[in-house]
């Protein structure tokens, strides 16, 4: 029987069975790469299968095990988790496209790992989408982070393991020394972690108690990337670049703001941290929050290494997320969800972009952009896209999420969350708009001798190009048809209280 219950199973089944089929065809390219993109499609397909039932107000679940009394690896779809599903399971399809145009094209080693570990990495994406209960996604995000781990030092050089290092210590440390007692005190009194609308520490711990809790559970999400512990996330982009955008966009730093809102809503409630907001529970989080999206704007805007600048501005990307999240207005919740899909597909986009200008032109320093628009117009045309909706500009999708961030922040009169948006609004701008400049307005430089790198004869392969094409017009369609994610956004809020 082809139930919801099914698909959620299957979509957990599917990139796992993937990736073990992709190593019997390491041999073969063709068909390794066939099956990889056959998987993706089987994964999106199930994840559709279940978003009518959801739309409609349903909740699969599936027990696969119980550990012991109230510890069970469960999962549930709710309106968050099939945003995040649906995020996943269609981008997958897209790197992939793009991944065999890169990988291809740079002669890269070692693919077979490569896909094999992207495929377990979308796995663990799906438990963490699905997980029913705390327990759950603590279990299947510290396996994402495993599964990624050997993609960030794919190329097994002495920086690659010096940034693989940082990645996996931070990553493992933050989740095992803050979020690891924050699980176990969470399941000692409340009885249960399970993922509940309106929270379940309700009357269980006063202001300081849910501050401190709280404080846990946020740096201990450290793929969510607040400062201080961010710098995993710069360190990685050693890795190729469709491993970026795994780590922007598809799997990684969504499984942290995710989580972030998961636990806010479901663990601790709104309305029971808006219940003692006068009394702060969440006001340090706006606090840091805010500091983190103004200050990794600040390094973004001197960066002139092009993915080091999209790594920052991710950091700072991410934390619009927290801080909307942590203001606990209805509009600004709606806006972080919204956010989740619209800082997917726009920074996809831009780090496809990055990585097409390295391979057909050997270019990695913004200062060595000039003119490269008029001879990669295609790439250079996303790339304007997605920066617009970085900075939040119609018609790109960063602008309907940005709206309702602004606007919650208003409804709950928050001032300072409102000048952090208008002032990073214009940081965003600072450090993209320069690139677009250089890219259309200025005169290529003549060729300095580098090896003829200097000379771009046209865009990158095929692949790369209809991929990062796809994903720049999902930017443009997403803010006229942004009708799923806003039904699945103001389900979550409905839900509360």
């Amino acid at each position: 029987m082809l139930t919801p219950e099914f698909f959620i199973v299957a979509a957990l089944v599917v990139p796992l069975a993937g990736a073990g089929v992709i190593g019997l065809a390491g041999r073969f390219p063709n068909l390794r790469e066939s099956i990889t993109l056959i998987t993706a499609a089987a994964l999106l397909a199930c994840v559709l299968s279940i978003l009518p039932t959801v739309l409609a107000g349903g909740r699969p679940a599936v027990i696969l095990f119980t550990l012991m009394p109230g510890l069970r690896i469960a999962f549930t779809v709710e309106p968050l988790g099939m945003l995040f599903a649906l995020i996943a399971s269609g981008l997958w399809i897209v790197n992939s496209l793009y991944s065999i145009g890169y990988m291809r094209a740079n002669h890269e080693a070692n693919q077979t790992r490569f896909y094999i570990c992207f495929a377990l990495a979308l796995a663990a994406t799906m438990g963490i989408a699905f997980a029913g209960n705390l327990f759950t996604l603590f279990l299947f995000y510290e396996l994402l982070t495993l599964s990624t781990y050997p993609l960030v030092t794919h190329h097994g050089t002495a920086k690659a393991r010096d940034g693989g290092r940082v990645y996996l210590g931070l990553l493992m440390g933050t989740s095992i020394v803050f979020l690891l007692p924050a699980l176990v005190f969470i399941g000692f009194i409340a009885g249960t972690t399970d993922f509940t609308a309106g929270g379940i520490l309700a009357g269980k711990l006063g202001p300081t108690g849910l501050a401190v809790l709280l404080g846990l559970c946020m740096f201990g999400i450290g793929k969510a990337a607040l400062m201080p512990f961010h710098r995993w996330l710069p360190a990685a982009m050693v890795a190729p670049t469709p491993v970026s955008a795994l780590l922007h966009a598809v799997a990684v730093v969504k499984a942290g703001v995710f989580s972030v809102v998961k636990v806010i809503v479901y663990i601790f409630g709104t309305d029971t941290l808006g219940a003692t907001a006068a009394q702060g529970p969440t006001d340090w989080l706006v606090l840091v929050a805010g500091f983190t999206i103004i200050a990794a704007s600040v390094v973004a805007l001197g960066a002139d290494n092009l993915k080091r600048r999209l790594a920052y501005s991710t950091v700072s990307q991410l934390s619009y997320v927290v801080m909307a999240t942590a203001l606990l207005a209805p509009l600004s919740v709606i806006g972080a969800v919204l956010h989740l899909a619209a800082h997917a597909v726009g920074k996809i986009t831009l780090f496809f972009a990055a990585g097409a200008i390295y391979t057909a032109a050997h270019k990695t320093e913004v200062s060595q952009l000039d003119g490269i628009g008029r001879r990669m117009p295609w790439t250079m045309g996303a790339f304007t896209i997605a920066a617009l909706s970085m900075i939040g500009l119609p018609p790109a999708a960063g602008f309907i999420s940005k709206w309702y961030m602004l606007s919650g922040a208003m409804a709950a009169q928050h001032w300072l969350a409102v000048g952090v948006i208008a002032v990073s609004t214009l940081l965003n701008a600072g450090y993209f708009l320069p690139i677009i400049y250089r890219a259309f307005f200025v005169a290529p430089t003549a060729p300095a001798g580098d090896h003829g790198h200097d000379t771009v004869h046209g865009e990158a392969p095929l692949p790369m190009v209809i991929a990062l094409s796809i994903t720049a017009a999902a930017t443009v369609v997403l803010f006229f048809l942004p009708d799923v994610p806003l039904a699945l956004a103001r389900q979550l809020i409905g839900r509360q209280g």
